[in-house]
């Protein structure tokens, strides 16, 4: 993971696992349906909040990746918000096309548990 350059005042807020990462809830803005679940460091909350892209962080690749790169998936970014634990981001975005990597709407359409 890089040098970041997140804004003190945010970077203070964060709760971050013992990785440096914060899980990151992602949601289509107008109809509040749950997309997926990514990982954000630092480097990648600043890189989302100040493009409008968003960008996470693979733990299994261990690089950023901006979504939509390469599937033409992309989310444009309405809003983010942290959560009153400081452990936890929603960000709120514009979904275009598929928003899990198996081509799903969103990667919780695997079926339900209860």
């Amino acid at each position: 993971m890089s040098v970041t350059s997140l804004a003190p005042e945010i970077a203070a807020r964060l709760k971050r696992n013992p990785d440096g990462l914060v899980p990151a809830v992602v949601q289509q803005h107008d109809t509040g349906e749950v997309l997926m679940l990514a990982w954000m460091d630092d480097e990648a909350l600043h890189r989302t909040l100040t493009t409008g892209a968003a960008t996470y962080w693979s733990r299994s690749r261990g690089e950023y990746w901006v979504k939509g790169a390469t599937s033409g998936n992309t989310q444009r970014v309405v809003s983010v918000a942290l959560d009153c634990d400081g452990d936890t981001l929603l960000v709120r975005v514009d979904q275009n096309g598929a928003a899990c990597h198996t081509g799903d709407r969103t990667c919780f359409d695997a079926g339900r548990l209860l």
